[in-house]
């Protein structure tokens, strides 16, 4: 019943693309390098921990910065991060990697242009902009692009919202120089990965990595409270259930939508479930948003973060290949 609701969005993505395409309307170029991770679906993909990664790899070597639109902030315009900052100036994500890469320019603005502009009158010496989930925004034009599908749901394998989860049509996957498939599970093989490459049908110009999910080792605890409120939880309920079948421990869980905004009703009944469990374990980006509000004592002290990274195959490729395009004139 969605099909016919997909086809008119597809209309008027596809009137977009031909205004661009048609230079009606106006791509922008700017003087420094700039790498963009994105999708072509909505949320779940892994988007923030490929942006950690990138910052880890490179920052010794370039001056790195990171600008993002701030999804669900409530501020307005150019905002940069400093130690005063909270998730509701700068969103859940953007204060996830502030407080992780203090050091490293973070900012959010809705005209990435507008926001590369004012980066680098505030750093001058900035090698290259990371741009978080800028795949779909063609008023800039990006110098390298990194796509992100997840193992289990290929953007080859869906539709067009809101049939299905793809913002964008599937064939916009050309433009990127890199795909990588994320969250593979552990025991993906060699013929797993010849099944993806082949549903996929790359061309010759792009390469094909595939991350896995790595998570904090868990702390000791017979009974947790698990709150989460991100899009794709069960990646992480699953990591949790693993663990409290060795260590004969429990856990309940609290589901959110995704950049849900706690209500006080949210939060009393996380106290209320708080005083059942050993420790509150929650993701990172709801660690932000959570850090923003008053919390009762005996919630906050039990309230612990599980870290995220991802490990890459082939990385070394990957980063010749981005190091390559750092090295060439802008």
């Amino acid at each position: 019943m969605l099909v016919p609701l997909s086809w008119l969005y597809g209309l008027g993505v596809g009137l977009r693309h031909m205004l661009y395409d048609m230079h009606i309307l106006h791509s922008r170029k700017v003087n420094v390098h700039t790498i963009c991770v994105g999708n072509l679906a909505v949320g779940g993909t892994g988007k923030t921990p490929h942006i950690e990664w990138l910052i880890r790899e490179l920052s010794p070597q370039y001056k790195v910065a990171v600008l993002s639109r701030g999804y669900r902030r409530r501020s307005h315009g150019f905002v940069m991060a400093d130690a005063s900052s909270t998730a509701n100036e700068l969103g859940d994500e953007c204060m996830q990697l502030h407080c992780k890469f203090p050091d490293v320019p973070i900012a959010v603005c809705k005209n990435r242009k507008e926001g590369i502009d004012q980066l680098q009158k505030l750093c001058p010496d900035l090698d290259v902009v990371l741009l978080d989930d800028a795949y779909q925004y063609r008023r800039l034009q990006c110098g390298f692009y990194i796509l992100l599908t997840t193992a289990d749901r290929l953007y080859t394998e869906d539709r067009l919202l809101p049939a299905g989860r793809l913002r964008d049509f599937a064939w916009q996957s050309h433009k990127a120089n890199a795909v990588i498939v994320t969250k593979c599970p552990d025991t993906m093989t060699a013929i797993d990965r010849r099944v993806v490459s082949h549903s996929l049908q790359l061309p010759a110009y792009q390469n094909l990595f595939f991350s896995y999910i790595c998570y904090d080792e868990l702390p000791e605890f017979k009974r947790a409270l698990l709150v989460t409120g991100i899009a794709r939880p069960e990646y992480l309920r699953q990591y949790i259930e693993s663990k409290t079948d060795r260590q004969k421990s429990s856990f309940i869980h609290l589901s959110y939508p995704d950049h849900h905004s706690f209500s006080k009703a949210d939060i009393r009944r996380m106290t209320e479930e708080a005083q059942k469990v050993d420790i509150v374990l929650t993701t990172e980006k709801d660690f932000a948003r959570l850090q923003a509000m008053e919390l009762p004592e005996n919630l906050k002290i039990k309230l612990k973060p599980i870290a995220i990274t991802v490990k890459l195959s082939d990385e070394n490729l990957l980063l010749e290949q981005i190091k390559h395009y750092l090295q060439l004139c802008i």
